[in-house]
């Protein structure tokens, strides 16, 4: 497998996150043990990408140049993760801006800081006859995450802009994202809407791509890809902590540099998730780095409040609350370069 370059149109934010990393590296190598670590909590989805990255900085000991103990506990769901954080049992989760701006409508003092915009992709098996989404009327499409999944909602916005309404023109199965990838390998579907890391999976196996959400989202709107995933905080905890977050944005920076032109570091994540077939490898590789943050905070920002006013139309308030708008302090701004 040869090695990917990042491209230079990721300079900007991370090209900043990236000499503070290393600064911060020379601080603390400089201090020794004058300063010790600080514990920061984490409750990261078990098989999600994040943990990845917690692999890479272990392995890299990214987390002791940092000076910060990482105190990890896996999840079995991103709801789980919710409940850890809105419990205070948990310092940083991963969750949307949606929910974060549903919370402060609702009273709650959380923030969102961007992680990742890969984000999944309708499928279509490899001798499809399926090349448009008009062409899904009649037919079989598996839904992840429900009906109120965020991509599900902004694929019916996208269809309804050409008078197609997927909800009722097709015959939609909900399911968990394992069951429907399984579901579609049997042909027990003709196509589905699934995560992205379950997308590359099928992908391995031969099946298209007929629409990716990143493409759904230019399509409504959006200035470029917009990371739908970041890390969730308290504000009193950034308050309170925003050298350690500073710290912390620097370290995961690193560690996604590292993935950016590390083979053999791929090659670990390949053995955890059971892909030992370089090429197969590659497809998650490449759009892993494809969902890399890096735009300007206010970019983020603006085509989250054009993606939250159709998500409102579509979803209700049961989706996003009783807040029209997305909530003016939803996004951090505190971070290096931002």
């Amino acid at each position: 497998m040869s090695d990917i370059s990042v491209p230079r149109a990721r300079a900007s934010r991370h090209a900043r996150r990236k000499i503070a990393a290393s600064c911060l590296v020379f601080l603390v190598s400089c201090c020794g043990q004058a300063r010790a670590e600080e514990n920061l909590r984490i409750a990261v989805q078990k098989t999600g990408t994040f943990s990845w990255e917690l692999g890479v900085i272990e392995e890299h000991g990214l987390d002791k140049k940092a000076g910060i103990h990482l105190d990890v506990t896996e999840l079995a769901t991103t709801e789980a993760g919710k409940v850890a954080i809105m419990g205070g049992s948990a310092d940083i989760i991963l969750s949307d801006w949606l929910w974060v701006s549903r919370e402060r409508s609702l009273g709650g003092k959380l923030k969102f800081y961007p992680y990742s915009s890969t984000l999944g992709a309708v499928m279509v098996p490899p001798a499809s006859p399926i090349a448009k989404l008009a062409d899904l009327k009649g037919k079989k499409l598996g839904v992840a995450g429900g009906p109120l999944d965020k991509s599900w909602l902004l694929l019916q916005a996208y269809a309804k802009n050409s008078d197609i309404d997927l909800d009722s023109d097709a015959q939609i199965l909900y399911g968990a994202p394992p069951l429907l990838e399984e579901q579609s390998l049997q042909g027990k579907d003709d196509a589905t809407l699934n995560f992205w890391n379950f997308c590359a999976a099928l992908e391995t196996k031969g099946f298209k791509r007929l629409i990716g959400i990143d493409d759904v989202e230019k399509a409504l709107g959006a200035s470029g890809r917009v990371a739908m995933v970041g890390y969730v905080f308290d504000e009193s905890y950034a308050a309170h902590h925003a050298d350690l977050l500073r710290r912390f944005f620097a370290m995961t920076s690193e560690a996604q540099d590292i993935l950016a032109h590390s083979t053999s570091d791929w090659q670990k994540i390949g053995e955890k998730i059971g892909v030992t077939d370089p090429a197969a490898l590659e497809i998650y590789r490449k759009r892993y780095l494809e969902g890399a943050a890096h735009r300007p905070i206010a970019d983020e920002e603006a085509d989250a409040r054009k993606l939250y006013l159709v998500l409102s139309q579509i979803g209700g308030a049961k989706l996003v609350g009783p807040a029209a708008e997305l909530d003016a302090g939803t996004f951090y701004k505190d971070a290096p370069g931002d």
